[in-house]
């Protein structure tokens, strides 16, 4: 066992699981109507849950009042009361009252719902961080509730980073993923479609990627059977092209693509299974 140790990484204690939450159309009760809430509200929304708001109107911050105004949200215009609570999935708390806080948080233990306590690391299940959206990309950034404000700064630096079009670079993986799975449905495929779509992102700039047209895209599944990855250059020439006999393809390799499209590893992640 000894000579395991520096074989498998070692544990860092202290940390979060970070996940990506699907909470598509189950219901948030949100217990305040201030910036804090408006931030966790929006959050909400984007991930397409129903949103309950638990607020005085006389407390609701301009966009708050916008969403309840637009139907973004359901609004309970007065304070929080213990029956609020049925049939939520998820709370979130973000009121300037320590003792009604806590009650709060009390009562979701008890009932065992997930349940976030602004500016309260000790009463959360869970923590916000500072978050990066581009389309399908998103990028959290979490202090563990050490440094919310460092988060945010570390985010930024992160975002100045990436590519430009990143995320429409993988709503384009992402299409072409979902047109391989109906072409090779079986499970016993899964192998080999894990592997063909590696070599794919590892094929192709991300300018590249977010050219591709559908034609591209389904002219690019032709190659699937056989494993193989064709330049840029080969579908190009595709382009209106239903016949490949006529074609040069000695660009279409097992391996990588060759001609025009560049290397691109820092792709490879994309294509793994969700």
């Amino acid at each position: 066992m000894a000579d395991s140790k520096n074989q498998f990484p070692a544990v860092q204690g202290g940390g979060s699981l970070i996940i990506a939450w699907q909470i598509k159309g189950k219901t948030v009760l949100v217990v305040g109507g201030g910036e804090v809430a408006a931030g966790r509200i929006l959050n909400c929304l984007n991930a397409d849950a129903r949103v309950v708001v638990v607020s005085p109107s006389a407390g609701l911050n301009p966009e708050v009042a916008y969403r309840v105004a637009e139907g973004q949200v359901d609004h309970i215009d007065r304070k929080f009361e213990p029956g609020d609570l049925d049939g939520a999935d998820m709370v979130l708390v973000a009121i300037d009252e320590p003792d009604a806080s806590t009650e709060i948080w009390k009562l979701c233990k008890e009932r065992r719902i997930p349940a976030n306590i602004a500016d309260v690391p000790p009463e959360c299940d869970f923590y916000f961080g500072s978050m990066h959206r581009d389309g399908p990309l998103q990028i959290m950034v979490s202090t563990n509730g050490k440094g919310p404000r460092l988060a945010s700064t570390i985010r930024k630096q992160i975002a100045q980073a990436l590519p430009k079009d990143a995320g429409k670079a993988i709503e384009s993986i992402g299409e072409l993923r979902g047109k391989l799975r109906k072409l090779a449905p079986a499970v016993e495929e899964g192998p080999k479609r894990m592997r063909w779509m590696i070599k794919v992102s590892d094929a192709y700039s991300w300018d590249q990627m977010c050219g591709f047209s559908e034609e591209d895209m389904d002219n690019l599944l032709r190659f699937y059977a056989k494993g193989e990855v064709p330049s840029l250059d080969v579908l190009v020439a595709m382009r209106g092209e239903p016949d490949l006999a006529k074609l040069d393809l000695s660009d279409a390799t097992p391996g990588a693509s060759q001609g025009t499209a560049s290397s691109n590893p820092g792709l490879g992640s994309i294509s793994s299974p969700t």
